[in-house]
């Protein structure tokens, strides 16, 4: 099969790197890639945002099947493009692609299937907005409508924070349009999990979870960001709960969105808080979680082109998807002053004594090369060290023993992924 994967960041390197052990990948294209990736496929120099552009290569070259990465270009209508020049896309039309491109849509949808999810409320008015979280209090939620890049949301843990959030959103217009709105939720209490699962109308099969850490500093501390680290499996939710979640999370949606006209096809990331009530919606994603993908997808032991190509034509399960029994953990190495203003162009060496490591593979995020070809910080996030081991505790240690092998000035990275 003639692959065109979309996308730059270490989700995609992940993805890369199981689509190139596939025997039945003849050709692997990525658009527009980095330079990880370059030693498992042709590159690219499509942005994921030129619909059209992606949709032309993948005609021109014969292309068997589209695997978007990113939210983005599935919100812009990848998959409507793919399907109006008969090219199968594993990922969801613009309509039901609206699960994560707005959280009011999400909210709807919860509130018509009854799927349990925080209390919400949404403004488009700053001073309603704050009259709101003063009658309300703290702690409590702010979140920007659209899509930011996995920063749009803010915890407050005061009615000033929560304040100052809405002025960010509403007034500064910090995330343009993604901020013209705002939906204001309850805090929901207990540990996160990210649960994925393939999905095909009203079908759907689990994947598996992983736990990822999105503030930047040790102990949950400092801003919200794309995400800083991953374990998988979660402790204390194993497949019986995963299994669960689906029934009350995933199932209904799917039931909802096909009741509406706009059924859901690709890979749902539901991220819930397992309440003293039981599991709780907090969003969906329609995609692989970054970092969550670097660290679910070490432990695949299947083929996941097959079960691609499956999704895409609505054959779900027709192929298996089985994971290994071992532990695994991500390690984002971020650039110094990440995620307000990271530092670019620091050179970064190292990374083929890192994956010296056993079980350890490093994923690009955020690299490019400069004019005389060295690899440097190129984005926020820059680096996944991801790492397996037969226990939690080893593929721990082998990934901060990895992490302290590459050499890069301005790295930053939390010290307690999977130790707390």
């Amino acid at each position: 099969m003639r692959v065109l994967l979309v996308g730059s960041g270490g989700r995609e390197h992940a993805l890369a790197a199981s689509l190139a052990r596939s025997p039945d990948l003849s050709a692997l294209f990525i658009a527009p890639g980095n330079p990880g990736m370059a030693a498992l496929g042709t590159l690219v120099p499509i942005p994921v945002t030129d619909i059209a552009g992606l949709a032309t290569f993948a005609k021109d070259n014969a292309i068997d099947l589209v695997v978007p990465g990113p939210e983005a270009p599935l919100v812009a209508g990848l998959a409507d493009a793919c399907a109006e020049i008969g090219i199968p896309c594993a990922g969801p039309s613009r309509a039901a692609a609206q699960l994560e491109g707005s959280k009011t849509f999400t909210k709807e949808v919860c509130d018509a299937a009854g799927i349990p999810t925080a209390r919400w409320e949404r403004f488009t008015d700053a001073g309603a907005a704050q009259t709101f979280v003063q009658r309300r209090g703290a702690p409590i939620v702010i979140k920007a409508d659209g899509l930011a890049a996995g920063k749009g949301v803010v915890v407050a843990q005061t009615v000033a924070e929560a304040e100052a959030a809405i002025d960010m959103m509403l007034t500064d217009g910090s995330f343009g349009d993604a901020g013209a709105s705002v939906v204001i939720e309850e805090c929901l209490m207990g540990p996160e999990i990210s649960l994925f699962a393939f999905c095909a109308g009203t079908d759907c099969t689990l994947i598996g979870a992983a736990r990822d850490h999105k503030r930047l500093g040790d102990g949950d501390t400092g801003p919200n960001t794309g995400g800083m680290g991953a374990i998988s499996p979660p402790p204390g939710f194993d497949r019986a709960a995963q299994e669960h979640a689906l029934d009350i999370l995933v199932r209904p949606m799917l039931a909802e969105m096909a009741k509406r006209g706009t059924p859901f096809r690709g890979v749902i990331f539901a991220g819930a808080m397992l309440t003293d009530e039981g599991p709780k919606l907090i969003e969906y994603n329609v995609r692989f979680g970054d970092p969550e993908a670097e660290t679910l997808l070490p432990r695949l032991t299947s083929d996941l082109l097959p079960a691609l190509r499956d999704l895409a034509a609505d054959t779900l399960g027709a192929s298996p998807v089985t994971f290994s029994d071992d532990a695994s953990i991500s390690i984002i190495l971020a650039a110094r002053g990440y995620p307000d203003a990271p530092i670019k162009g620091g050179p970064i060496s190292g990374i083929a004594e890192a994956e010296a490591v056993p079980g350890v593979r490093v994923f690009h995020a955020g690299t490019a090369l400069d004019a005389n070809g060295t690899l440097v910080a190129a984005g926020g996030r820059v680096l996944a060290v991801s790492a397996t081991a037969p226990d939690a505790a080893t593929a721990r240690a082998r990934a901060y023993e990895a992490a302290g092998r590459i050499v890069w000035s301005d790295a930053v990275y939390r010290r307690d992924i999977g130790g707390l």
